[in-house]
């Protein structure tokens, strides 16, 4: 326990020198990756997550469940990392971020693996379409920096994947960083994030659900 709250106690001193838009040890992610990923078992393993994230991994349009199809690896590792050790909330999680509950930390990096080679949705949940100018004017000032023109994220750089992402599920996320309630956001995200009104979270999110 002691040795959990050093580590977590650097990760936010390295976040706070550091340009990222997700808190995490990028190394140690890296490291963890290293290991060679058997995809047959991750495909075995993924049907434990079919049941929310459905067989093709693209969620729910009505955002209760994300696209997670084609999202980085590092990224998956990171969220799985954060909502084990609690540093995000999200209890339907809980008992599948626990390498025992699904076969091992071996597991965790196949089915990952395996979640990373699924093609994105095509039909993700999107907004109303009104005010598609404004959310990208909004995204090129306060987001492209981090996650890409195309929001394509960087894998390395612990940057998820935004495209193609569905309305509901990012308006959500997106609030809950801007109201604190998003733990694991790094500071920087929430300094860009904090003076936006709800109109202008609707407006990024609609837009980035049509990239």
């Amino acid at each position: 326990m002691i040795k959990q709250q050093i580590l977590n106690f650097l990760i936010l001193i390295l976040s706070c020198i550091t340009p990222l838009c997700a808190v995490s040890s990028s190394e140690a992610i890296s490291q963890s990756l290293k290991q060679s990923p058997d995809i047959e078992n991750g495909r075995k393993i993924y049907a434990l997550c079919a049941n929310c994230h459905l067989d093709n991994g693209w969620g729910k349009p009505d955002g209760s469940f994300p696209v997670i199809a084609g999202q980085h690896p590092n990224v998956m590792l990171k969220q799985m990392d954060d909502i084990r050790s609690r540093n995000r909330e999200n209890p339907t999680m809980y008992p599948f971020s626990d390498a025992k509950t699904i076969g091992g930390e071996q597991a965790i990096i196949d089915v990952i693996t395996y979640i990373a080679a699924l093609k994105p949705s095509s039909s993700p949940g999107k907004g109303d379409g009104t005010r598609l100018a404004e959310g990208k004017k909004l995204y090129q000032q306060r987001c492209q920096q981090c996650h890409g023109n195309k929001a394509q994220g960087n894998n390395e750089a612990l940057y998820p994947k935004l495209q193609g992402q569905h309305y509901a599920y990012l308006l959500r996320q997106l609030k809950g960083i801007r109201d604190g309630y998003r733990k694991n956001s790094n500071p920087v995200m929430n300094t860009e994030v904090k003076p936006l009104a709800d109109n202008e979270l609707e407006a990024v999110a609609d837009y980035l659900s049509r990239l």
